[in-house]
């Protein structure tokens, strides 16, 4: 036996339950991995409230990292007694210990440990699609990140400006703001007291960002059009703040011929050569110091209710795992 958290509905923090859970033998094409640290994201969230359905009942958590403790028939990707970490589906990650498909899991490399791991992987590969194949971001470009004092927020604008782009954050604190001044944002704007849009063209110069990367959603979607210079991309990757309403396709010709897209780290990560590809370049960007990844908070993972609590009042900064 070995415990998880699970949900038997959807709704609020209260619906996570600690439960015991029998783990058989990993099947074909399996490996079963004894966590050391598991990743705490808004996702999950999503998954909890029914945002983004997952069959009932179920478990929850998309990223974690641990050990290999065995494998099942035919597996080729890992052996027993690797240092693994992975990202994605299927859901289950909150547990002290789960079967996957063996091809979603990456080998660790040895700078890297178990809690950077599962702080960085759904982060980091997000960020790594986002700033890499989504819009490549270029040296020179403006961009605009939004929650740039959370989790992907923190890790895009420092790979961002090693990229050699002007990188503008927005933040709902002070505090938030000097965090993210020190991991690479040239230019913080507090939405508190500021307008985003207005205070971007001031910055630019009048022209605009390349790209947005929205995590937030419904609160900030006009402002990240407005946002945008001619022929620019709003990459609406997040719902934090509640989903994007319906709009007027026309908006976009209006505003100067945009391009708005709604990605998702599974579709990028779908074949195993693109996850591997991503988890090379994030690797590299963490191992050369460019990227430092931030765990701010943790939690017993019996305390994961607690966790999301916290995440969803936005008390949270940087990374959250949660330990077995």
């Amino acid at each position: 036996m070995t415990h998880a958290i699970r949900i038997h509905q959807t709704g609020g923090p209260e619906v996570l339950a600690w439960e015991a859970v029998d783990l058989p033998p990993p099947a074909a094409g399996e490996a079963q991995v004894r966590h050391a640290a598991v990743g705490l994201n808004f996702i999950d969230i999503y998954h909890r409230t029914g945002l983004y359905p997952v069959p009932l009942p179920a478990g929850l958590g998309l990223e974690g990292a641990g050990t290999v403790v065995a494998v099942g028939e035919g597996v080729a990707e890992v052996k027993v007694g690797d240092r693994v970490a992975y990202a994605g589906g299927p859901v289950g990650a909150y547990a002290e210990a789960r079967n996957l498909p063996a091809h979603r899991l990456l080998v660790l490399p040895d700078g890297i440990g178990f809690r950077t791991a599962a702080a960085m992987m759904l982060q980091g590969l997000t960020a790594a699609y986002l700033l890499r194949r989504t819009y490549r971001v270029q040296a020179g470009d403006a961009v605009l990140i939004h929650a740039a004092a959370g989790g992907v927020g923190l890790i895009a604008c420092q790979w961002a400006k090693a990229l050699g782009a002007t990188v503008i954050g927005t933040v709902g604190s002070d505090a938030k703001g000097d965090l993210a001044r020190a991991h690479g944002c040239d230019h913080v704007i507090n939405y508190s007291r500021e307008n985003v849009a207005p205070r971007v063209r001031e910055i630019t110069g009048g022209e605009g960002v390349a790209v947005v990367y929205d995590g937030v959603g419904k609160d900030t979607f006009t402002a990240s059009l407005d946002s945008l210079r001619p022929l620019g991309m709003l990459v609406s990757y997040g719902n934090a703040s509640g989903p994007v309403p319906p709009f007027d396709i026309l908006l976009l010709s209006q505003k100067g011929s945009l391009f708005v897209t709604r990605p998702t780290l599974m579709t990028y990560t779908a074949q195993r050569a693109d996850l591997a590809a991503l988890g090379t370049e994030l690797f590299a960007v963490v191992a050369a110091g460019q990227v430092r990844i931030e765990v701010n908070q943790t939690y017993a993972l019996k305390d994961a209710a607690q966790a999301q609590r916290d995440l969803e009042a936005r008390r949270t900064t940087g990374s959250t795992i949660l330990l077995p």
